[in-house]
């Protein structure tokens, strides 16, 4: 999902600012954390690399999986790694990819191809290994993030967490094969391939980091599911991973290569390039591309509230001018899931699920705080504008699915629904239609209390608020840090405790499917696959519980009236 523009320091601040508890470790604690710390060397393929262990964790930061992509090699794979003699730190997180908000830190770079590593030990062990795509959609983001810091999750379910930096936006995302021929065949989804290049990395040399190469479980969040749908589906990913999670960002369908050569285009056009010009975008400086990147997303026309995504696939495919993975016919042979899921992961369980108020975040980042003023009538004649003869339809079945919901409450039900729920929904069930390897879906229910800007609405279980708690990322009840590789902020529900139980359940559900295929957690219900015919959904908060076709009215009517 392109997330129309969801930037880092947006989703942070959701996470981590307004009434949302900072997580925050004593002076004594960093003082006792700092007194026994120590390093570790590991030796991988390419060279020695030394992390810091602390507090029953080992870290390593910023180690390099590919050679660079900058200069001749822009747009392209990158060249193999080149190995190093000595000892390299890795100590501090690399650079993220190049993208529009420039306020992430450490600083941008276009040779972004770096990994972090959380582990309980680098002790040869075959612990299971979570890899995960951050968020952000295909343009912003990186796995520095604090609130998706990995090492709580690793030091309390002993599994071992990484996490990349891939290059984003145009960068990754620039189809020139109709300029440049088969040189530049695949450069319409070289950040899909920057992270195939990490997860080869992990498959060479993870065991040396406490981990086992043969049970890996590739997962990530609104661009990251995104990102992991094509993986799922893509050849040369496939030996790499047995197992996956799509979690608020169905990818169903990606870019045609026609739009994606028309957007090339634009592009050109943008930089005062003819097309013949084109190989100047090799000198251009970097800095330079991401403005033209940000000046063609300004100039596309401004669609319904609800970012790209559903049963139709990831946003910005219907016009020219986005960026995102492209249904190339050589990385990307076929769509992720459609028509049908991806044969080549049949055997590959599968979880896949959406938050139940995805739509908050987005209102919020809108600032659309009249979303929660609308009336009856206002909101019948806004979806009539946004759905048009379906309009009154949709309305109607929301209003009987939902009798006691405002009027605002309806709109974000069903702007959820088209951005999530339906997606997820026609995954889970191509996945199931396949009969191998189980399918099991979810519904984050996990409330935050903070209400919308300019609202006396809470945000609920608003997109991205699920983060902290799949990572475990929620304070212990004396308020010390989960971990003190992170300074993450955790968004509440009604209480400490049970935001500290849900993060304890969904963190322990991901890390059982990680280890074993099948998601479970001690005290909770048992987690039935997802079939046809009851459709089974766990709904995850402090108190889990399975519902049989939940919201079975609203995906009727999306069934009628926009069949997958």
């Amino acid at each position: 999902m392109n997330n129309d523009g969801i930037s880092h320091l947006t989703r942070r601040k959701f996470l981590i600012s307004g009434s949302a508890v900072v997580l925050r470790g004593s002076a004594a604690l960093r003082a006792r954390s700092q007194s026994t710390t120590s390093y570790v060397e590991v030796e991988t393929r390419y060279g020695r690399v030394r992390g810091v262990q602390g507090s029953g964790l080992v870290m390593f930061k910023g180690i390099p999986y590919g050679g660079s992509v900058s200069g001749v090699n822009r747009f392209k794979a990158a060249p193999p790694l080149k190995p190093w003699t000595g000892v390299r730190d890795a100590l501090e997180f690399g650079p993220p990819a190049l993208q529009q908000n420039n306020r992430t830190r450490p600083n941008l770079s276009e040779d972004c191809l770096v990994l972090n590593i959380w582990t309980p030990a680098a002790d040869g062990h075959k612990r299971p290994v979570m890899f995960y795509n951050h968020g952000g959609g295909f343009v912003t983001g990186s796995a520095a993030a604090p609130y998706q810091d990995g090492g709580n999750l690793a030091r309390t379910w002993d599994v071992v967490v990484v996490a990349t930096n891939h290059r984003l936006g145009l960068m990754g995302y620039l189809y020139l094969g109709d300029l440049g021929g088969e040189e530049y065949a695949t450069s319409g989804n070289q950040g899909l391939e920057d992270i195939r290049d990490g997860m080869k990395w992990v498959h060479e040399n993870i065991e040396r980091f406490g981990g086992d190469p043969n049970n890996v479980m590739i997962f990530g969040e609104s661009g990251g599911g995104a990102k992991t749908s094509c993986l799922y589906a893509m050849p040369s990913a496939a030996s790499y991973f047995n197992k996956a999670s799509i979690e608020s960002g169905p990818g169903i369908r990606i870019m045609p290569r026609e739009t994606a050569a028309s957007t090339a285009i634009m592009l050109l056009k943008q930089l005062g390039l003819d097309q013949s010009d084109w190989r100047k975008l090799l000198e251009i400086p970097a800095e330079k591309l991401i403005d033209a990147q940000l000046a063609l997303g300004q100039n596309r026309s401004a669609g319904p509230l609800t970012p790209g995504g559903g049963r139709r696939g990831m946003s910005g495919n219907a016009n020219p001018g986005g960026f995102g993975p492209v249904l190339d016919g050589h990385l990307m042979p076929t769509h992720p899931f459609d028509p049908v899921a991806p044969a080549i992961s049949k055997s590959k369980p599968l979880m896949v699920g959406y938050n139940r108020d995805e739509m908050n975040f987005f209102i919020a980042q809108n600032g659309a705080a009249e979303i929660y003023a609308l009336t009856e009538d206002t909101l019948k004649a806004r979806l009539e504008r946004e759905y048009g003869v379906n309009g009154a339809r949709i309305f109607e079945a929301y209003r009987k699915s939902r009798p006691d919901a405002s009027p605002g409450e309806l709109y974000v039900a069903i702007g959820t629904a088209r951005f999530a729920v339906t997606g997820s929904t026609t995954i889970a069930e191509r996945k199931a239609a396949q009969h191998g390897a189980p399918v099991f879906a979810y519904c984050f229910t996990h409330e935050s209390q903070r209400l919308l800007p300019g609202t006396q609405h809470i945000y609920g279980a608003a997109h991205a608020g699920e983060i902290v708690y799949k990572f475990n990322n929620v304070p212990s009840p004396n308020g010390a840090a989960p971990s003190q590789s992170s300074s993450a902020g955790a968004v509440y529900g009604d209480s400490e405790k049970a935001s500290i139980q849900a993060a304890h359940n969904m963190s322990e559900l991901w890390s059982t499917f990680a280890r074993t295929g099948h998601p479970a957690a001690k005290g909770q219900p048992a987690w039935p696959p997802y079939d046809t015919a009851k459709r089974s959904t766990m709904f995850i908060d402090a108190e889990c519980r399975v519902v049989d076709d939940p919201f079975a009215l609203e995906r009727q009517l999306w069934d009628q009236i926009d069949p997958a």
